[in-house]
């Protein structure tokens, strides 16, 4: 991971409430994990984060959480962030990912991107062979600088290569952005 002298990143948080979210979508991305799991992606224990738009808010998995025992309690809904002042408005009874402001920034930037699944494993990105845009790797985790290289990069893509931590997949539905997933680990 990065830690060559950048300043650790961080934001504040505040809970609108701590009930567990009754979002419809929750369902849909439950259904993609189990997807996911057929083609064998979660044994290679990767860290992944998946969120889609709902509204102005956007549903995001929670920080430490079981895939194979996942349930409304995982889940969180972004509320409202300020990237300036660093303020992460949410609802759920648990603590939110890093990547949560990248998945904001991503959301309310990009109209059409609905859904975002992101998967955090270096070694299943060094095993891909395909020509995928990629960062630089200079920023901080979740920071706005690297939201914003990460914006630049999806430009001409659904797919980005995020150096020394990942890879990014967009779309205008979950469907299709659990396809490009699947094509680019098994193709």
């Amino acid at each position: 991971m990065i830690k060559d002298n950048i300043p650790n990143f961080s934001f504040q948080i505040f809970y609108a409430s701590r009930e567990v979210s009754n979002c419809p979508l929750i369902s849909e991305i439950i259904s993609a994990i189990k997807r996911l799991e057929k083609i064998n992606l979660l044994k290679a224990n990767p860290d992944i984060t998946i969120s889609m738009k709902y509204g102005k808010r956007v549903l995001i998995t929670a920080k430490n959480l079981d895939f194979n025992k996942i349930t409304p309690n995982d889940f969180l809904e972004i509320v409202d962030y300020d990237p300036l002042k660093k303020v992460l408005l949410l609802m759920g009874p648990k603590e939110p990912r890093i990547e949560t402001t990248i998945h904001w920034l991503i959301h309310h930037a990009r109209e059409e991107v609905k859904a975002i699944i992101q998967i955090d494993n270096e070694k299943l990105i060094e095993q891909l062979n395909k020509k995928l845009p990629i960062t630089d790797g200079k920023y901080q985790k979740g920071s706005l600088e690297q939201a914003k290289e990460i914006l630049f990069k999806l430009r001409n893509s659904e797919i980005v290569v995020i150096k020394n931590q990942g890879i990014i997949f967009v779309g205008n539905n979950m469907k299709s952005v659990e396809n490009s997933v699947v094509i680019t680990f098994e193709g």
